[in-house]
């Protein structure tokens, strides 16, 4: 393993090991994850995929389903239109609207081609609502969150050379001056 993949390797651990420690994610929620591999590699989005990076992104992610049972969305690229690679049983539960591709690298990207290769039986749909997300290399993984999106702030913030940004949604505050919160969102 060279220098630039043990660096993005650790990377992602460390920031794995932060969603972990925030106690912000739980059983069944949805964790969309939007990744360039070419950002993480300092190079233009879209320009040169990786699919070692994707790889290693995708271990370290699945640690949040071990620990957390969590279920996982990867974001396609623009050229899928953001579509997003799920299990079959996320799709049916979630009464999701499935799409026909298969994404490859240059079609999808190499992190979505990673997923749909190592899921037990993926399909793509057309959008999901998540609870909470991680996006690597500013891929706009905005859409596909519920509202109201809480930006998360980790000391690790960039995954080898891009940018990582993290998000948590929260129910929506209704009522006015008059309306009373609890004290902690649970």
């Amino acid at each position: 393993m060279t220098a630039d993949m043990q660096k993005i390797e650790q990377d992602i651990d460390v920031i794995v090991s932060n969603w972990l420690r925030e106690e912000k994610l739980r059983e069944d929620d949805v964790f969309v994850i939007g990744c360039s591999t070419s950002e993480i590699t300092g190079k233009a989005i879209g320009s040169a995929g990786s699919e070692e990076v994707a790889d290693t992104i995708y271990k370290a992610v699945s640690k949040l389903v071990d620990r957390k049972d969590l279920r996982l969305a990867f974001q396609c690229c623009e050229h899928l239109n953001r579509a997003l690679v799920v299990e079959r049983d996320t799709m049916l539960d979630l009464e999701l609207t499935e799409v026909t591709a298969v994404p490859v690298p240059n079609a999808g990207g190499s992190m979505a081609a990673c997923a749909f290769s190592k899921m037990e039986d993926p399909v793509l749909v057309e959008s999901i609502k998540a609870d909470a997300g991680l996006d690597i290399g500013e891929t706009m993984i905005g859409m596909h969150l519920k509202h109201v999106a809480v930006p998360l702030r980790f000391g690790q913030d960039t995954v080898g050379d891009a940018r990582a940004s993290f998000a948590v949604t929260r129910p929506k505050l209704i009522g006015g001056a008059r309306a009373q919160y609890p004290s902690k969102e649970s």
